[in-house]
């Protein structure tokens, strides 16, 4: 197994809204990894996807942004899994996207560019609409969740030819897995 240092952020799930899922690894396990531990993480997390917001995020919108998390990640493993979505978790898309208004102003200088948000909240708005908008179109059917149990880490796949998250790791558990099953079945033996 690769050597990663577990608190690292992870963005090569294919849309900032699959790396703020990401910003909790193991989520199904025993043992998750937390990685938007602080405001200065999620601070940091935020600078990485161009969102800073013009305050700095404080403890409040650290807790948004876990709530808004796992909301998401509830409605996307639905989604993956082709099964309807649970009604508390629209509800709480709702209630927050409702809650906040990040009008879109934008600004022409090298490139065209949003204008940074206020609040890490309206950075947060920004990602929750991202995600609506991935989770209720056409590009829904690219989603694809790793198969490690302890994972389920949901990223876009448009080829649909991955099998595992991007993470180094499961694939490897995996494909370790596979082998002992293979030679368990040519060796006539429980794997």
């Amino acid at each position: 197994m690769a050597n990663e240092n577990a608190a690292a952020f992870r963005f090569d799930c294919g849309a900032v809204w699959l790396n703020l899922l990401a910003t909790k690894g193991r989520a199904h396990s025993a043992n998750p990894v937390e990685r938007l531990a602080t405001p200065d993480r999620l601070a940091e997390w935020l600078e990485h996807g161009e969102l800073s917001p013009a305050r700095p995020p404080d403890e409040d919108d650290l807790r948004l942004a876990h709530h808004l998390r796992e909301t998401l990640r509830v409605l996307a493993l639905a989604t993956v899994d082709e099964q309807p979505p649970p009604k508390s978790a629209v509800g709480d898309l709702i209630t927050f996207l409702a809650e906040h208004d990040d009008p879109i102003h934008l600004a022409a200088d090298d490139r065209l560019r949003r204008e940074q948000p206020a609040t890490a909240a309206d950075a947060l708005v920004r990602i929750a609409r991202q995600a609506v908008d991935h989770l209720t179109g056409a590009d829904r059917r690219a989603l694809k969740s790793c198969p490690e149990h302890d994972c389920r880490g949901v990223f876009i796949d448009p080829p649909g030819r991955r099998r595992w998250c991007p993470s180094p790791a499961c694939a490897s558990r995996g494909r370790v897995r596979a082998l002992r099953a293979r030679r368990a079945a040519e060796s006539g033996g429980a794997p």
